[in-house]
């Protein structure tokens, strides 16, 4: 199966949005969602703050940002393949 790496931060209405249309997608294609908090970690609090939510397949960032739906269901319709 595959998995999506789903990169959020606590008190994050974009991350919120985010979740909801990846758990719509997962319904839809069926792969895992890792969410990771980027708060835990230096590296990742560095590599991401200023691209959060970031949605992340295979090492691919598929979507950061604003997420939405249409262009996310086409990257991970392609990853999945």
């Amino acid at each position: 199966m595959n998995a999506v790496t789903f990169y959020t931060r606590t008190q994050c209405g974009l991350c919120e949005d985010a979740k909801i249309t990846l758990k719509l997608l997962q319904d839809e294609l069926g792969f895992e969602i890792l969410e990771k908090d980027i708060e835990e970690s230096d590296d990742l609090t560095e590599r991401f703050s200023l691209m959060i939510p970031v949605v992340e397949m295979d090492g691919e960032i598929l979507q950061y940002g604003q997420i939405d739906y249409f262009t996310l269901s086409k990257r991970l319709h392609e990853k999945t393949r």
